[in-house]
C-alpha cells in the first residue's frame, strides 16, 4: 500500500495548507477508490479540513484558538504545570488535544472526496518556526 512523508516548514503559529501535496499523492498512486490517511507525527500542532477560499476564515480561526487557549504566562493560564518549553507549549498540547492528528479522505475517482471549499492544513500551534513531519497513507 503506497505511502508517503510530507514535510512541512512552518513559520509560527497558523494554518499551511498541503491538499496539492495529498492530492498529488492520491494521483501518483493510480488508485480509483480508498481512503487515504493523513497523521502528522507531532504533538503540538494538529490537522484541520477547512474552508480555502477566504484567508479570513484561517485568520479567524488562528485567533478564536489564541484567545481560547492564551500562553501560559497569561494570568489566565496560571493552573498550567509544564511551563519547561515556554509559554507557547503546553497551550499548543491543548489546542492539539482539542482537534486532530489524523485525518481520513475518502478517494472516488481517483481523487479526494473533498468539497469545493474544502483544503486540509497543518495547523501549528507553536510560536517558533518547526518541520512537521506528516505520513499520507492510501488504505483500500
Amino acid at each position: 500500500m503506497p505511502q508517503k512523508q510530507v514535510t512541512i516548514a512552518t513559520r509560527g503559529q497558523g494554518l499551511y495548507e498541503f491538499t496539492a501535496e495529498a492530492a498529488a499523492f492520491v494521483r501518483q498512486a493510480g488508485r480509483e477508490e480508498g481512503l487515504l490517511t493523513v497523521f502528522v507525527r507531532h504533538t503540538s500542532c494538529s490537522l484541520l479540513i477547512q474552508e480555502n477560499a477566504d484567508p479570513d476564515v484561517r485568520r479567524d480561526l488562528d485567533q478564536f484558538f489564541r484567545r481560547l487557549v492564551p500562553p501560559s504566562d497569561d494570568p489566565a493560564m496560571g493552573w498550567v504545570v509544564h511551563t519547561l518549553e515556554g509559554p507557547d507549549d503546553m497551550p499548543a498540547h491543548i489546542k492539539a488535544a482539542l482537534t486532530q492528528t489524523s485525518i481520513g479522505i475518502p478517494v472516488t475517482g481517483g481523487r479526494l472526496a473533498l468539497g469545493t471549499w474544502q483544503g486540509l492544513y497543518l495547523f501549528e500551534h507553536r510560536d517558533r518556526p518547526h518541520r512537521r513531519d506528516i505520513v499520507l497513507h492510501l488504505g483500500p
